[in-house]
């Protein structure tokens, strides 16, 4: 039985949005194990080889986490304290029985979960197994969020929410790209055309989900924000009421992003040098489109596919001039302030976001930020799903 999550906005808050969390039933850690799809399609056993995210800092802005889950446990560096601003704030927003941390929770683990029992080899593995994690909560301020964790060592900012621009969400990422720290946000999971926010700032990777047949999701939003495509189908994670529980499946850009963000901090340690402009050009220089896709003679980025799903593999190992330091995405100009305007906007919690087959030997990498309205009252986010026979993942 398949749960939606929406999360409600009070009246009063400078901004309304949604976390739709499409999770499938509880499951055994060994069977998580066995249906985590995309380390098999990444070939995440050779590309450990490469890199694993090891002395790379991810943060993952969201709106609370299990740090003791059994998966997660010494992965979460400290955290900050924003007062009251933290999972009670967040809290209010849920519905009865719903726990704050469970997106953040998923998400952590899909980027740098560690498993456990023998050799690791039960429950949920990243991406980036090796990465720490920075939780920063993000429901007051999503421009306070974001500069805390760039001042305190963040690689790579995971972004899985969105909503309406407010505030000074833009120029505290254009901050974070000025410091060298890649920035990765999802681009929802309405199946609409409309910009949301942080996805929109110039700069951020715009990702959306595809599943293991490399067929974009139905239920993505669509527009020139789309830069990459990664898993967001059946994706089981970390999260629940207790430090050992999952669910069989996640369907969103949520999830989707989180696998960007893995996989730009494998990037980050193998290519410490290169900026958050030349990282995005390996994905996207190796992004990859399935069959029915090529045959449609694309012109790339498209509004639907991006560049194509990433291929983590491909993008590590293979030999690609850094190029010019903006990359491939449109990047702001100037500098960004230092200083953060606190305060302002409200960024509610984030969202999260078929098949096997041709994703499984390429090497591909395969949430849900949904963003209704604005201003006052209760705002209900409804999914789409990819195909009537088809879970979605976000």
């Amino acid at each position: 039985m398949r749960v939606t999550r929406t999360l409600r906005a009070t009246v009063g808050a400078a901004l309304t949005g949604a976390l739709l969390l499409a999770a499938g039933g509880t499951a055994s850690a060994d069977q998580v194990r066995k249906e985590l799809w995309p380390l098999e399609a990444f070939g995440a056993q050779q590309l450990w080889k490469e890199a694993t995210g090891k002395g790379v800092t991810v943060a993952v802005l969201d709106g609370g986490f299990r740090t003791t889950h059994q998966d997660l446990t010494g992965q979460f560096l400290p955290g900050p304290d924003f007062g009251k601003t933290t999972e009670a704030e967040g809290a209010k927003h849920l519905s009865p029985g719903e726990d704050v941390r469970d997106h953040g929770t998923a998400m952590a683990g899909i980027i740098a979960g560690h498993g456990h029992g023998p050799g690791g080899s039960e429950g949920v593995k990243g991406l980036a197994p090796d990465a720490k994690l920075l939780p920063v909560p993000q429901y007051k301020n999503s421009g306070q969020a974001t500069r805390w964790a760039v001042d305190h060592g963040a690689d790579v900012i995971n972004m899985s929410y969105g909503g309406a621009q407010m505030g000074d969400t833009c120029e505290s990422i254009q901050y974070a790209l000025d410091k060298g720290v890649v920035v990765v946000a999802a681009m929802g999971n309405d199946g609409a055309s409309e910009r949301s926010y942080p996805v929109g700032c110039k700069g951020a990777i715009g990702v959306g989900a595809v599943d293991q047949y490399g067929e974009a999701s139905d239920s993505n939003d669509y527009n020139a924000d789309l830069d990459l495509l990664a898993p967001g189908v059946k994706v089981p994670v970390a999260m629940g009421k207790s430090d050992s529980a999952y669910q069989t499946e996640a369907n969103g850009s949520s999830a989707a992003t989180a696998y960007v963000s893995a996989a730009a901090a494998l990037l980050k340690q193998k290519f410490p040098d290169l900026t958050p402009g030349q990282i995005a050009n390996r994905l996207v220089k190796t992004a990859g489109l399935a069959q029915a896709e090529k045959a449609k003679h694309l012109k790339l980025p498209d509004t639907h596919y991006g560049y194509g799903f990433i291929q983590p593999g491909p993008a590590l190992r293979r030999t690609i001039s850094a190029g010019p330091a903006q990359g491939p995405l449109p990047m702001p100009d100037g500098k960004a302030s230092s200083k953060n305007a606190a305060g302002k906007g409200f960024d509610p919690d984030p969202p999260m976001g078929g098949k096997q087959a041709i994703m499984l030997y390429g090497g591909i990498g395969l949430g849900v930020v949904v963003l209704v309205g604005i201003i006052v009252a209760i705002v209900v986010a409804v999914r789409r799903r990819n195909n009537p026979g088809n879970q979605a993942w976000g």
